[in-house]
């Protein structure tokens, strides 16, 4: 194994083109609510301040996570996966909504058997979007 596997110095190693994988889950309940990518800026101001702040490769810019809807996310931990080149972090949503649907989770439909069709779960709406964005 190799010294940033077993290492205690935090070392991220961003993608080609500067972004991190960021998985964040419900510091409570445990469920993931969204999956989204850190730049070296995102990341340091994340760590500075304690709220989610992202990359979003769509709109090609910084954002901090609620900054339009008010439904913000506390960073409780950050960890790191063995590479360093993922993240994994548990927040306190505020609001209650993580998605930019209006729902709890980014992942609110299953994929059919058939690899074809998708169901809802857990896809209550805590918000409207139309009214939000």
């Amino acid at each position: 194994m190799s010294s940033s596997e077993e290492g205690t110095i935090f070392e991220p190693r961003f993608s080609a083109d500067g972004l991190l994988p960021v998985i964040a889950t419900d510091a409570v309940s445990g469920t993931v609510l969204m999956v989204a990518y850190m730049n070296a800026e995102a990341l340091r101001l994340s760590i500075e301040t304690g709220d989610a702040h992202y990359y979003s490769r769509s709109r090609a810019k910084l954002w901090r996570k609620g900054e339009s809807s008010g439904h913000t996310q506390k960073i409780v931990e950050m960890r790191t996966d063995c590479d360093q080149d993922t993240l994994l972090i548990s927040v306190e949503q505020k609001g209650g909504a993580a998605c930019h649907t209006g729902r709890k989770s980014c992942f609110y439909r299953v994929v059919g058997k058939d690899g074809k069709s998708l169901t809802f779960a857990d896809a209550e709406q805590v918000f409207d979007p139309k009214k939000v964005y």
